[in-house]
This record gives C-alpha cells, sequence and structure tokens, in this order.
C-alpha cells in the first residue's frame, strides 16, 4: 500500500510538472485569467468563465464595445444569464449585465494552437435561457469539456438577451428588434477578434445551436453582418424558416405587452417602454404556453426575430446566398414535435387513454388556417391515408406527433437544406435525423427522440455522467462528437475521428442524409425524408389560396421546385 501511495504522489507530481495552460491571457479588454485542470494522461482543460464581450446592454439598444478592464480578470465563475421569465412564468431571474462568454481550450504535452473553434447558441423560445445551461451538482448542460477534449477544438458559450429585452420589436425603426441577435453576432465578432491568444484558428469559427439556438445559427448565417466570420454551422432543431423563427406582425405583441405595463399604443408607446422598469418588461412578455389542439403552443411564439432591414434585410428565404460559402449541417430530431403535443393534445401521452380523431381534425385547422377548410381537409387525407377503417390507438397518437414534427421542424428544415445547397458556391450540405429513443420511462413505448434530446449526447453527458447511461448511449455520444467536430476541423463529418457510417452531402436531388443512433450501420444513410409530406406541405398546400388575412407561416421551397412559394 505505500508504494502504491508513493506511485500516487508521483504521479500527482508528474502531472502538475507537466501541464499545460494558457495562464493569464491577453484580449482585447485586458487580461484574463482561468483555471486548468487534468482530464486524462497529459491531457488538461483550460476553462475560462464570464468573459465580457461586449458592454452592459443599453436598454433596446445593439450592444456596444466592453470599456476594458485594468489587472486581471479572475474567470473562473459563470455570469448571470440575461434577465428573463422563470421557468413558471411568475417572475424573473438572471441580470441586464449578462453578455458574457465562456471558453473551454484542450491542451495536451504543449499549448495548443491553430485549434478549430465551435461557438454554440443556446435554445429556450428566444424566451429563457443562459450559457451554462441547466445545472444539477455543478453538472452543467452546456459544459463544452467533453466535446473540447474528445474533438480537439475550442468550445465557446454565449449569453445574449431573451424574450421582451431581447426581441421586442414594433415593427419599424423606433423598436427595430432582433437585440439577441445583435448580441450573437458581437459574440461571434469578438471570438473572430481574440480566439487566437486562447490557440484558436479565428478563420474556421463554426456556429451550432439547438431549437432557437439552432434557429439564431440559421440567422446568423444569413445576415450580411457576419460575412467572413463564420466557417461552418449546425442547426439542431431549427432554422430561420420554422413557422415560430420569424414574429411577421410584432406590433401587435408589443402593444400586449405596452398594455400590461400601463403604456399607451400610440406614437409614444415605445418612449414609455423604453422608461419601464425591465422586470415588469420581462414579466409582461410572458407567452400562452397553455395550448390546445385548436390553439396550438407553435402560433403562440410571439417573441422571436424580425425582419428589420438591417440584420434581415428581406425575407430569410432570399438570403441563403449570404451562406453560400459556409458549410452547414442542418438536421431534426425524429419527434421534435412531441415537445408540443405533450400540452396541444394531453392524451398523447397517457396509454389508457385514446386520443380522439376530432383532436387531429382540429390541430390540423389550426396550424392551416391561412388557407381554410379545403386545406385542413386535404391534409387531414394525407396523415390518416395509411390508417384503414379502425386506426390503432397508438396510430392515432404517433400521428399528431408526426403532424407537429412536420410542420414546426422537418418541412422548414428540409426546405433549409434545399436552398442551401441550390445557392452553395464552396459550401457543402448535410442533412440529419436523430431518432435515439428517448430514455424517460413515463414516455410512450413507441417514443422516438424528443425535442432537446440530442443536447445530452452532443454536449457528452453519457461520459460525464456514466451511471446514469447505458454504454449504446455512450456510442451515439461518440458518434455526435466525432461526426460534429469533424466536421468543425474540414467541413466533412467523416474526416477526422472514426465515425460508424459515411455521411453522404445533401444534394438538389439526392437528398440524403444520415440517420443517427446507437445502431448505426449501411441502411443508416437515407434519402428523401418523408417525401411525401414534405412535398405535401411545400407544393400541395401553398396551391390553396391564402385567405384574408395574411400568412403567418414563412416561405418555402419545395426541393422539386427551385422557385420559392408560400406554405
Amino acid at each position: 500500500m505505500a508504494v502504491l501511495g508513493i506511485l500516487a504522489a508521483f504521479g500527482l507530481f508528474l502531472s502538475a510538472a507537466n501541464a499545460s495552460s494558457l495562464g493569464v491571457v491577453y484580449t482585447e479588454g485586458g487580461m484574463v485569467q482561468g483555471a486548468n485542470h487534468g482530464v486524462g494522461l497529459f491531457r488538461y482543460m483550460d476553462v475560462f468563465k464570464g468573459i465580457p464581450f461586449a458592454a452592459p446592454p443599453g436598454r433596446f439598444q445593439k450592444p456596444l464595445p466592453h470599456p476594458g478592464w485594468t489587472g486581471v480578470l479572475k474567470a473562473t465563475e459563470f455570469a448571470k444569464r440575461c434577465l428573463q421569465l422563470n421557468l413558471l412564468q411568475v417572475g424573473t431571474r438572471g441580470s441586464e449585465d449578462c453578455l458574457y462568454l465562456n471558453i473551454w481550450v484542450p491542451q495536451g504535452r504543449s499549448i495548443s494552437t491553430g485549434l478549430p473553434v465551435m461557438v454554440y447558441l443556446f435554445g429556450g423560445a428566444f424566451l429563457v435561457g443562459g450559457s451554462q445551461g441547466a445545472n444539477f451538482m455543478d453538472n452543467y448542460l452546456y459544459s463544452g469539456e467533453e466535446i473540447a477534449d474528445r474533438g480537439n477544438v475550442i468550445v465557446v458559450t454565449v449569453n445574449y438577451r431573451v424574450g421582451s429585452l431581447g426581441f421586442l420589436s414594433s415593427g419599424d425603426s423606433e423598436l427595430p428588434g432582433n437585440y439577441g441577435l445583435w448580441d450573437q453576432h458581437a459574440a461571434i465578432a469578438w471570438v473572430h477578434r481574440n480566439i487566437k491568444a486562447f490557440g484558436g484558428d479565428p478563420n474556421n469559427i463554426t456556429i451550432f445551436g439547438e431549437s432557437a439556438g439552432a434557429a439564431s445559427v440559421s440567422f446568423q448565417m444569413l445576415s450580411p453582418h457576419n460575412k467572413g466570420l463564420i466557417r461552418r454551422a449546425i442547426s439542431q432543431s431549427g432554422v430561420a424558416l420554422c413557422p415560430w423563427g420569424v414574429n411577421r406582425n410584432p406590433r401587435a405583441f408589443a402593444e400586449q405587452v405596452a398594455k400590461k405595463v400601463g403604456c399607451p399604443t400610440d406614437k409614444s408607446m415605445v418612449s414609455c417602454l423604453k422608461m419601464t422598469d425591465p422586470f415588469e418588461l420581462t414579466i409582461a412578455g410572458t407567452l400562452n404556453l397553455a395550448g390546445s389542439a385548436a390553439e396550438p403552443i407553435v402560433k403562440n411564439l410571439a417573441l422571436s426575430p424580425v425582419i428589420d432591414g438591417d440584420f434581415l434585410p428581406d425575407d430569410p428565404s432570399n438570403l441563403f446566398s449570404n451562406a453560400a460559402d459556409i458549410d452547414y449541417i442542418a438536421g431534426i430530431n425524429d419527434m421534435d414535435g412531441h415537445i408540443f403535443t405533450g400540452f396541444d393534445v394531453p392524451s398523447v401521452n397517457q396509454p389508457l387513454q385514446p386520443t380522439p380523431v376530432e383532436d387531429v381534425k382540429t390541430l390540423l385547422t389550426a396550424l392551416t388556417s391561412e388557407k381554410g377548410a379545403a386545406a385542413a381537409s386535404s391534409a387531414y387525407d394525407q396523415y390518416t391515408a395509411n390508417w384503414g377503417n379502425k386506426p390503432a390507438k397508438d396510430d392515432i397518437k404517433k400521428t399528431i406527433v408526426e403532424i407537429e414534427t412536420d410542420y414546426t421542424f422537418l418541412v422548414p428544415t428540409q426546405t433549409a437544406l434545399y436552398l442551401h445547397a441550390k445557392n452553395a458556391k464552396t459550401a457543402r450540405t448535410y442533412s440529419y435525423v436523430f431518432s435515439e429513443p428517448n430514455r424517460l420511462p413515463v414516455y410512450p413505448s413507441w417514443m422516438g427522440a424528443d425535442h432537446a434530446d440530442d443536447l445530452q449526447y452532443v454536449f457528452g453527458k453519457p461520459f460525464t455522467t456514466p451511471l446514469g447511461y447505458w454504454p449504446r448511449h455512450r456510442k451515439v455520444s461518440k458518434y455526435m462528437i466525432a461526426y460534429w467536430t469533424n466536421f468543425a476541423r474540414t467541413g466533412d463529418p467523416n474526416n477526422g475521428e472514426a465515425v460508424p457510417v459515411a455521411w453522404p452531402r445533401f444534394t438538389g436531388e439526392g437528398h440524403q442524409y444520415v440517420d443517427i443512433n446507437h445502431n448505426m450501420g449501411k441502411n443508416s444513410v437515407k434519402q428523401k425524408m418523408r417525401a411525401r409530406f414534405v412535398h405535401f406541405w411545400t407544393s400541395t398546400y401553398v396551391s390553396f389560396p391564402n385567405l384574408n388575412q395574411p400568412s403567418t407561416v414563412p416561405p418555402t421551397v419545395p426541393p422539386t421546385d427551385p422557385s420559392p412559394v408560400q406554405y
């Protein structure tokens, strides 16, 4: 035992003696110092938390450069998330002073240089969220350590304004909105200017995100303000073309907020809002998340980006030429829509309770309200074509989930992939579906991958908390980290760390994609994801005339037709 103690002590001494660390790093704002720890044999991690990338933001103003600091900034604690509603939407948490980022830098025997950089944008419906993510016993969801260590890349996570303070807009130049998108842009630009000092390659930045963060990735790609800053991008369950991605009537919600805080809705509305207490503004930005088949939640996500003529100078569908040289991966979870159906049609998650067929009709009527009864009837025929005379209870439930998945995530994502490939110059395009079944035992046995189920695997939680996962989950996590970091390094998800199957590029003809789960093989490469339903929404559905009200659903492009259309 004494010998073992001596060996252990010697090992600790050897580790400390050989530790590679950046120490103090010089940035444009001043000197910063993080923390360093070992992560394996001759492998170390420098972690910097809470580095300001902009000044504390002014109310409803674009972010400005940070004035800097004197001395050495100890970057060892996460900063507060931006001021936002709490999870019950009855109070607030966070701070207005919130524009900070975090950096994970992997080190070997010597200090790393020229590493690929991956910048993560969190999701949360543009309403909530933070750069560190959920926390359980100091195990933060968005810790970049596993990605950085396993993929030998630098990982950066950033805060941005959400809710009323991030996305409220009057629909004109008085209160243009998109402040959260400007924050993201400021963070990306800061990384481009400063990451070389941390060992990163400023010319090899990949942005990635999930849900609202994935749509944000899409917006950042499409905005002309990011020209030359982004090399690659990954959207997980969200694109700019999603029906919740753009608020096409922001004035209406701004007036609702104004009334709640006691402001007028006339020409003095904006000046009043700017003088209103930020906590009141935040609470007034509550969204109706109750949901029902007649009023699905997806129709109520009003705090989102707007076409402001600046960050987004045009409809997103017309901006894909700005991403012509940005390599792109985009995909969905096979039951992404389940998160909404649980609220809209609660019986979906109750095994003993049947879901009435009438709920399918009601939901489709609500989702197709811009086109009217004929469109709803056509959609119903499409989704029930394989039911037969007596559909099984689970078939009805799964159909509900498929409808919301297609409408809310899948069809817009396939459209964005098609537009990206169509406009590409040097850019490469890749499509995927993530289908590892949800791990929660409370869900039905037929359940696939719910919204956000992919995050735990991308961030390596099966390795961080191994007792909570089976070996198959570690396989999924290994696959995803390899694909994601290979792509970040080279633009090709197959080039680098070993992957289970070669992932082909998505083209305007083949529409190939890879099905990601723990049991990957030659049958994991497929073509034309849910082609019949993509064709319905992008071709059949758009042929119905719009009713009097303007469409709130974004433009899209059928994969077989290069001309933009509305659905």
